[in-house]
Formats: C-alpha cells, structure tokens, sequence
C-alpha cells in the first residue's frame, strides 16, 4: 500500500465502524462481543466475519472464557490495528484536502 492509499481492510463501513468504536476506548480496553454488536448494530454471523479478518490481519484481538451460554468474547484493538486505523484516517484527510 502506497502512502495516502486507503486500507481496503478498514475501508469497508462495518469493519471501519469496529475499527472507530474500539478506537474510541483507552488502549488496552475492551468491549465485550455483545456490547459491540449494540453498538455498530450487526448481527452476530456479519460481526464474527469482520472481525475475523481483522483479527487475521492483527488489528484486533479476542479472547473467548466459558462454554456454550456462559462464554464471553472479548474484543481488543491492538497496537497494529491503533497504527493502521491511524494511517487510514490520515490518508483520508489527504484525500479530502486535496478536493
């Protein structure tokens, strides 16, 4: 990826959305799978695919505790994913300046 090219990972709406909402907390904090989803609004099967390939990317992390009914999930951005969302919304300003 050239500089001041978006990040076609993040740049769809809903993994954009995650990306922005995880951002939105103090680094290292983490929402719970369940609050997530209220938050941006998907169902569970859209919210897991996204999440996956940002976790396959190393933008987020999860950390699954419990079986069945009393599992939680929890989701983390991590550095990598702090890094990349900020290059994306820098090369997003760029792009809007120069309109």
């Amino acid at each position: 990826m050239t500089a001041g090219e978006l990040n076609p990972l993040i740049h769809v709406p809903a993994r954009l959305r995650i990306m922005a909402t995880l951002a939105a907390l103090p680094s290292g904090d983490e929402l719970s799978f369940t609050r997530l989803q209220d938050l941006i609004d998907l169902t569970p099967g859209n919210l897991i695919t996204h999440l996956r390939k940002l976790e396959d990317a190393g933008y987020v992390a999860t950390e699954k505790t419990g079986i069945g009914a009393a599992s939680l999930t929890m989701i983390v951005l991590t550095s990598q994913g702090r890094s990349a969302l900020d290059a994306y919304t820098a090369a997003l300003r760029e792009l809007l300046e120069g309109l």
